[in-house]
């Protein structure tokens, strides 16, 4: 399997880093990338070829992963238009539907759509995918094996979904990052150095993520077992409570679904 990556970005590189570090073969791996210090520190990290410009060489590839910011990918797109015949298209651009590009590709239907988060460049991304029909059972493994080498996915079947899962797994870590900021001034407030606060913060934080990951109980059960009943995190709970911590934690990413779908119609629209 060839591997094209159109677009040589922060989330390319967390794909690539991670099919490499499963010995996925860099040989086999082509990056179209306009800027060339990135060419550059592609070519220097992980041994991968590096073009400025599409060109033959890239329609080689089972796969075309799209990875290039949306307002620039139907111009990005326009080189393989028409041009495509048995390419597996996955795109990790936000806001751009299976509709739209195969609009730009022709009409060309083997598309699947994904929408990693940043804990991929750790190889700790949950990322949500869909397809269209054409897509069949074995090219959504080969997608799937993209995705999977920086971190979990999850089908989502229904497209409209994807609204969703952009306001829940996309923009998630920078909710989770607010809460690991605010703890860590709460410890600030209490006296610990910038260093200990930090560490308390991140620290209790990732152990809780990974407590809630591994065990078989919801999240609210774990939550009212740290809870005794006029203790202190019950204190700590109801104030939260009062201040609308939870409510706001929901609203917000109502909020960004309803962004995302504003940024996808005004993408539409614009092709």
């Amino acid at each position: 399997m060839k591997i094209t990556f159109l677009g040589g970005g922060n989330m390319a590189s967390a794909l690539i880093g991670g099919l490499v570090d499963k010995g996925f073969a860099a040989a086999d791996i082509l990056v179209i990338e306009c800027l060339p210090e990135q060419r550059a520190k592609l070519t220097e990290k992980f041994g991968v070829a590096c073009l400025a410009e599409t060109d033959e060489t890239a329609l080689t590839a089972t796969i075309l992963v799209l990875a290039v910011k949306p307002q620039q990918m139907r111009e990005a797109l326009a080189p393989f238009a028409g041009k495509l015949t048995h390419q597996i298209v996955l795109s990790i651009a936000a806001g751009l539907t299976l509709e739209i590009l195969s609009g730009w590709l022709s009409g060309y239907r083997r598309i699947v759509r994904a929408m990693p988060n940043t804990p991929a460049l750790i190889g700790a991304g949950m990322a949500g995918l869909c397809a269209l029909p054409e897509v069949v059972p074995n090219e959504r493994m080969l997608a799937e094996r993209v995705l999977q080498a920086a971190g979990e996915i999850l089908w989502v079947e229904d497209e409209t979904r994807m609204d969703a899962v952009t306001a829940i797994s996309g923009s998630g870590p920078a909710y989770l990052f607010l809460f690991i900021e605010a703890l860590q001034q709460a410890a600030l407030d209490l006296g610990f150095t910038p260093e200990a606060a930090h560490r308390l913060a991140v620290g209790t934080t990732l152990g809780s993520a990974q407590l809630a990951a591994a065990s078989d109980e919801s999240p609210a059960v774990l939550r009212e077992r740290v809870t005794s009943k006029g203790g202190t995190t019950a204190a700590a709970l109801q104030v939260m409570a009062e201040k609308g911590v939870a409510a706001g934690i929901v609203a917000g990413a109502k909020a960004a679904k309803a962004r995302s779908e504003e940024m996808a119609r005004q993408l539409s629209n614009a092709g």
